[in-house]
């Protein structure tokens, strides 16, 4: 099957004829790196506006043929240019992850103090995430549910500042903070061919925790 590639910016031009000749309509035609639309137009009175991710560039006949027939009859099936979307997603301009300035002293508790002591104890390979407590207060019924949390884009783990109080045991933030310190050792590697989040692995390693027990029954007796 032939192919054409259009690869640099100034061939958005023949992009533009080759859909007002399959068409037969005018086309006014945008490039544009916008990450959440793909495609979109609008019908005018004598053209057709048209905004396309800066990927079709890359596109090939199949897929600028349907494009075309979609012009003519906005109604029609565009399974092949579904399937160069996703295809070519990694096109995408990604924006950088904003910068969280890291809160460690709490009233009670450093939470950096327990992260590296976390570390030495239980991590051969050592952790270099960073650490942070959180700066939003949620209600008690949320609250009990994220006592913890890990990113991965911006290797970021925070923790709920709801454990900074004098009435949490040191064992009960240890735990907490090494729940999410696995979380970033094992990078939510597949199971089994599927990405899980808590996979029997992980739960292997949680219980290697020396209070793993008590802190479970304390989170259940104050939570649960």
């Amino acid at each position: 099957m032939k192919q054409l590639y259009l690869f640099s910016n100034r061939d958005a031009t023949h992009i533009k004829r080759y859909l007002e000749k399959s068409a037969g309509r005018n086309v006014h035609l945008v490039i544009t790196d916008n990450s959440t639309v793909m495609l979109s137009f609008r019908i005018n009175k004598d053209h057709f506006s048209l905004r396309l991710h800066r990927m079709f560039l890359s596109a090939n006949v199949d897929v600028l043929d349907e494009l075309a027939e979609y012009i003519k009859n906005k109604r029609k099936k565009t399974p092949l240019i579904r399937d160069f979307i996703n295809n070519n997603s990694y096109h995408l301009k990604k924006k950088p992850p904003r910068k969280i300035r890291c809160l460690h002293k709490g009233k009670r508790f450093n939470v950096l103090d327990i992260f590296n002591k976390v570390n030495s104890e239980y991590f051969d390979s050592p952790i270099s995430s960073s650490i942070t407590w959180s700066t939003r207060r949620p209600k008690r019924s949320v609250a009990k549910r994220t006592l913890g949390s890990y990113s991965q884009d911006n290797d970021l783990i925070r923790i709920n500042s709801v454990l900074d109080s004098a009435r949490v045991p040191a064992y009960v933030l240890e735990f907490v903070v090494y729940h999410e310190m696995l979380h970033a050792a094992m990078k939510n590697e597949p199971s089994n061919g599927r990405r899980t989040v808590h996979n029997r692995e992980f739960k292997r390693r949680e219980k290697l925790f020396r209070h793993y027990e008590r802190a479970i029954s304390w989170e259940k007796n104050r939570w649960g």
